[in-house]
């Protein structure tokens, strides 16, 4: 913990109440923060006392920190919510639009941002002012915008795991209006078509018994189309948390826009979840409701944020759910970093049946959002063979792109260069 500056001591301090705002705090940046965590720390704090404020620090830290990518969060509303006299100058600063690239710069910043967010809709402020001001005298600044990118145009390249709880949300809607469309797949059957290229003798047979056995006109036929249906399994480990959530909003769109129109889509959308284990949530995804589908779907699945056993899971979907969901070529989608826990040649048997058994596999990773990602993971590298479609899925972007991925046969995304990096290895 750096060191900043003691500040006075105040005689009627209110520490209680100070600690129940600071845990309302870290809800609003993020943090998974109720009221039973809120009076452990106040316990906490009276059993270890108020000598020193390291320890300060460090009681609080064990109460309301719990994951690693917590602690800049932690760490910086901490900062400005108790160190720093002056926090709510800083919250503002933090807070000022600034000419920056799509990506933040880093994660500490990013932390900084929500923090002071929470902060400042803690004290019931505006997030950022209209005008800012300096003393007495009103300053005006002006900006051209013209050859810098749109809000909405810098959310959707925006990290899903870099936004803040207000750009979150904002993705969230964005999320919700996407589609995914996909092309009918041709039959082996044949349907009436009067422009079709096949005769249908048996229909010009009888309705030839109506003028006498005179044939009048030859009846045509086509063959038929008909929709595919889509699987997603989604990882809901700790690492793949922050992007679980928004690709499970993106799924509730696709699977309640199917059936609307001519070109309705997918005939049905199956989804599961796994971490340690396989948990079906296609029937909380039909509400209506996103936030009442997602609420259901997480009290169903009890290995949120849990570990990764990819292979176990895919054999148990592979033993229980492959033949009831996916008949006549059904499209899978995978989302996965591909960091598991078990053995690599199981994962890559589970793997194999999963693709003979598919008629596309389309494998969404968010890690290749880095430039010098390589496939070095083991569970990576036995999964790498068997999909069609390697892609990322870090941002609303990143999502728009699926239809293209699954519209075109010949799109791989970043499966062979991955696959080449393997072949020049060995």
């Amino acid at each position: 913990m750096p060191e900043y500056p003691d500040l006075p001591l105040p005689e009627d301090g209110k520490l209680v109440h100070n600690i129940t705002h600071f845990g309302r705090a870290l809800r609003r940046a993020g943090l998974p923060i109720g009221p039973g965590r809120v009076q452990t720390a106040i316990e906490a704090v009276a059993a270890a006392g108020f000598t020193e404020k390291s320890d300060f620090y460090w009681v609080l830290h064990a109460c309301f920190v719990n994951r690693p990518e917590e602690r800049a969060i932690f760490h910086q509303t901490f900062r400005l919510f108790w160190r720093d006299p002056r926090y709510m100058e800083q919250m503002m600063a933090l807070l000022l639009p600034a000419l920056r690239g799509v990506q933040e710069e880093d994660r500490a910043a990013e932390a900084a941002k929500r923090a002071a967010e929470a902060l400042l809709a803690d004290a019931g402020m505006p997030p950022v002012p209209e005008t800012p001001e300096s003393g007495d005298e009103e300053t005006r600044i002006e900006i051209d915008a013209t050859a810098t990118a749109s809000a909405d145009e810098r959310l959707r390249t925006l990290d899903f795991e870099q936004m803040s709880t207000e750009e979150a949300a904002a993705a969230r809607r964005m999320l919700g209006r996407l589609s995914l469309p996909v092309k009918p797949l041709p039959t082996r059957r044949l349907r009436p078509d009067s422009r079709g290229r096949r005769p249908d003798w048996g229909r010009t047979l009888r309705a030839s018994l109506r003028t006498g056995g005179e044939i009048a006109a030859i009846a045509r036929r086509r063959p038929a189309t008909r929709w595919p249906a889509l699987v997603v399994l989604c990882d809901i480990s700790g690492s793949m948390a922050a992007y679980s959530r928004m690709v499970l909003h993106f799924v509730h769109a696709v699977a309640n826009r199917q059936g609307q129109g001519q070109n309705r889509g997918w005939a049905k959308v199956h989804a599961f979840t796994f971490g340690t284990r396989l948990t079906n949530i296609t029937r909380h995804l039909r509400q209506r409701d996103v936030d009442a589908a997602l609420a259901a779907a997480g009290r169903e699945a009890q290995d949120w944020q849990g570990g990764t056993r990819i292979g176990e899971s895919l054999h148990a979907f592979n033993r229980d759910w492959s033949r009831r969901v996916m008949a006549q070529g059904a499209v899978v989608l995978l989302i996965t970093d591909g960091l598991d826990r078990g053995a690599p040649a199981d994962l890559a048997r589970e793997m194999e049946r999963l693709r003979l058994s598919a008629r596309r596999v389309v494998w969404i990773n968010p890690l290749l959002r880095w430039d010098g990602f390589a496939p070095r993971a083991q569970g990576v590298r036995a999964m790498l063979p068997h999909v069609d479609t390697l892609r990322t899925g870090h941002s609303v972007a990143s999502l728009e792109a699926l239809a293209e991925a699954l519209s075109d046969p010949k799109d791989h995304g970043e499966q062979a260069r991955l696959i080449g990096m393997l072949g020049a290895e060995n």
